[in-house]
């Protein structure tokens, strides 16, 4: 099976492409390598992969780590360049985890959202029109709850109160897939994530934030009096969620619209939130040191809560994430503080 991961730097993007390659799958990254965060990171990601430096546009290389696994460096916004890549690659599976993130950064820069997310999400819906595949597999959010009041958040809630343009984006990823699953008969799921934390994790996150805040001497800024509640799930429980979904495309039979839609939706979270001062107190313990904190009120685009209801995943795909805090905190401070840690 040849899988297509798009944001094969990112985050997830690069531990899936290893967990796919490391049990036999043909894999082939994607990235643009953007400058959204620092790009030592991504690459320093590459690198772990068994890639060699430099990355430049339209090249591809071959994993010195993984013989299954290449690496292309090009933009899901580039038509011309992603439909030829579709056509002469021939996929199989296509996960879609590319996108412009951050709730923050889109309240002062929509148009990137507006260019990642939408215009490059149609263009990979698109390729998948003209070269069938046997499953598109993409990142939504949990960002698409919104407003919602209901704990847990379930898959069947009313998800129509989106309170960032990010969100927004993510709920439109759902509804453009659907259609097209629809209108042309391509498998598709969609995967909420819930605030993905571990090593190699986003510098624009938290965990980050806070770890290097704390190994500085620096104040943590903690939003509305610290009175927020997470699910933080570990980056190892979502790789393994997205991969279970990976091999059960979805049919007919299967979907959410009166059996008519080879379409799905899964929450993938810990299902265990917890208290943003207890989260902060996790890394202070595993740091060794207290944290100086600055109090602030919520910031737009932030809700209170988050909370996954992962029965679905459960029920349909036999998983359900595992990981504890304290053993995932423990696991990131330990990168954090290696050699690995291309921003130490």
């Amino acid at each position: 099976m040849k899988v297509f991961v798009t944001g094969a730097a990112g985050f997830i993007g690069f531990n899936l492409a290893a967990r796919l390659a490391g049990r036999g799958n043909e894999v082939v990254g994607l990235d643009n390598l953007n400058d959204y965060y620092d790009v030592r990171l991504k690459c320093g990601r590459l690198e772990e992969n068994g890639f060699q430096a430099p990355f430049g546009d339209g090249d591809m290389k071959s994993s010195l780590k993984w013989p299954s696994m290449r690496f292309i460096k090009g933009d899901i916004c580039d038509k011309f360049f992603l439909d030829s890549l579709f056509a002469r690659e021939k996929f199989d599976v296509v996960v879609n985890l590319a996108a412009q993130a951050g709730v923050r950064y889109s309240i002062t820069n929509p148009y990137s959202y507006l260019h990642s997310n939408l215009e490059g999400f149609l263009n990979v819906l698109e390729a998948c029109r003209h070269n069938p595949v046997m499953h598109l597999v993409f990142a939504s959010s949990s960002s698409v709850y919104g407003l919602n009041s209901k704990v847990p958040f379930s898959e069947e809630d009313k998800a129509d109160s989106q309170v960032s343009l990010y969100g927004a984006t993510k709920k439109a990823n759902e509804l453009m897939a659907h259609s097209y699953s629809k209108l042309y008969g391509i498998p598709s799921t969609g995967l909420r994530f819930f605030t993905v934390y571990g090593p190699w994790g986003r510098p624009d996150m938290s965990p980050m934030l806070f770890a290097t805040a704390i190994s500085n001497g620096k104040p943590i800024k903690v939003f509305n009096g610290g009175d927020m509640i997470r699910d933080f799930t570990y980056v190892d429980d979502i790789v393994e969620g997205t991969i279970r979904v990976i091999d059960n495309p979805p049919s007919c039979h299967q979907g959410r619209s009166e059996g008519s839609v080879p379409f799905e939706v899964f929450n993938i979270g810990c299902s265990n939130p917890v208290k943003l001062m207890d989260f902060i107190s996790e890394i202070e313990n595993a740091m060794g040191k207290e944290a100086v904190k600055e109090y602030l009120p919520m910031q737009p685009g932030d809700v209170y809560q988050t909370f996954a209801d992962c029965s679905k995943l459960e029920s349909r795909e036999g998983y359900r994430p595992s990981t504890s805090l304290h053993d995932g905190i423990a696991a990131f401070v330990e990168w954090f503080k290696s050699d690995k840690n291309p921003l130490k």
